[in-house]
């Protein structure tokens, strides 16, 4: 009984942790700038739409949203092809070569992005991909490139080799096989990382900050700090266009919420 009572309490604090900051910008979004210093937390006198006309209707966030959609489909089109090539193949390879490779392309999670920033920028710099959305797909598929590998090879290692034994015994080559019996079996996974790459993606502001230099290559949350100033933020209209950046995230999540519950739990239980 005290255990449940405990976990109740504490699924309450977490669940309150969570509520508030998210109820202060939605509130928030529907506020003038006086009102919400007035009560940050209380309900707004009216649900006017004039913080999302005044978001929606510039032409620099319309900009910028295409940009992080096109960036973040790129991005994460680009490392799922790759992964799950990566991961195929770290499947395959019988023995200790398999664990070696896989470590070695997993490395890249123990990295900090900070500590290879500078390198990044000179490397993109002599490329010509500096201000280019070219560049922040490539950039943002090298990044996330180890955490895909891992959260999939971890899947199809779990794969019975007797599904390439047969398939191989039907005259199937690995291309086939990849095809006709390991992305069918992998889609809950593929979904999980998909998801999950779009958030890491869609979200980014380091990269932008680092690469893009001219406004019409903004991403949403690199023009998300237009509502920030030196000496004032414009707190309404900043809360107003994280709602908006949100909003694909969340559509998406309900949508596909069963493939990524089903990927998370997906290899967890063998037999």
């Amino acid at each position: 009984m005290t255990a449940t009572v405990s976990r109740r309490l504490l699924l309450t604090g977490y669940t309150l942790l969570i509520l508030m900051p998210l109820s202060l910008v939605l509130t928030g979004s529907f506020k003038s700038t006086p009102e919400l210093f007035d009560s940050p937390f209380g309900l707004p006198d009216s649900l006017g739409l004039d913080n999302y006309r005044t978001v929606l209707g510039e032409q620099a966030m319309s900009t910028a949203l295409r940009n992080s959609a096109l960036v973040a489909a790129g991005g994460v089109t680009l490392t799922l092809v790759l992964a799950i090539l990566a991961a195929y193949g770290i499947a395959r390879i019988p023995g200790w070569r398999g664990w070696v490779i896989h470590g070695f392309l997993v490395l890249g999670m123990a990295v900090p992005a900070q500590a290879n920033m500078i390198p990044q920028y000179v490397l993109f710099d002599q490329l010509g991909l500096l201000n280019s959305l070219v560049g922040l797909v490539l950039i943002e598929t090298v990044v996330c490139l180890p955490v895909a590998v891992f959260i999939l090879a971890g899947f199809m290692r779990t794969l019975p080799p007797e599904l390439y034994e047969a398939s191989a015994l039907d005259g199937a080559g690995p291309w086939r096989t990849l095809q006709s019996i390991v992305l069918p079996l992998s889609l809950p996974p593929i979904a999980a990382t998909a998801i999950f790459l779009v958030v890491i993606q869609w979200n980014d502001l380091l990269y932008p900050l680092l690469f893009i230099q001219t406004p019409e290559k903004r991403t949403l949350p690199l023009a998300l700090l237009d509502f920030q100033g030196e000496f004032l933020t414009n707190y309404p209209l900043l809360f107003t266009g994280v709602i908006v950046a949100s909003t694909p995230l969340v559509i998406a999540y309900v949508f596909l919420q069963r493939y990524f519950v089903a990927g998370l739990t997906a290899g967890s239980v063998r037999g």
